[in-house]
């Protein structure tokens, strides 16, 4: 089946969180993404200002998510419902994070945990790790010039 990826819209935002929490590796819950501000109103808001995160279907389910924070150059988050993981799902949504972001920025950035499957699936994609964070995480950049065109 192939895959769509649309911008999202309001009416999305309960599967975005189902997505979202469904995941093993980096697993958050509903109260610990309220806890760090992410709620269903906060994306609304994103949403309202404009293009910032992008859903993939298959046959008109959602099965992942990118999401982009203009005013900082980076992708906040990438999200593949595990039984779609390895049919190109996350590879669409990051390459349309990508050219949205480097319209704007000559260089982004994202973190992710160390010793990640979303560690190796970004070093894949051409993304740098540059610098170690707290709680494990490890800062990654890609320059436009290394972006293969997009």
């Amino acid at each position: 089946m192939p895959i769509q990826v649309r911008e999202a819209r309001k009416a999305d935002i309960d599967e975005i969180f189902a997505i979202r929490t469904s995941v093993a590796e980096n697993h958050l819950s509903l109260e610990q993404l309220g806890e760090m501000g992410i709620t269903p109103e906060t994306i609304a808001a994103m949403l309202a200002q404009g293009p910032c995160l992008w859903v993939a279907e298959i046959d008109r389910v959602p099965v992942g998510f990118s999401m982009v924070r203009d005013e900082t150059g980076c992708v906040f988050g990438l999200f593949v419902r595990a039984d779609h993981e390895g049919r190109g799902v996350g590879r669409l949504l990051l390459e349309k994070a990508e050219r949205h972001l480097f319209a704007k920025f000559d260089e982004i950035w994202l973190e992710t945990e160390i010793g990640s499957r979303a560690y190796a699936f970004y070093e894949r994609a051409g993304w740098l790790p540059v610098e170690k964070r707290d709680r494990g995480l490890m800062k990654f950049v890609k320059a436009r010039s290394s972006a293969g065109g997009l």
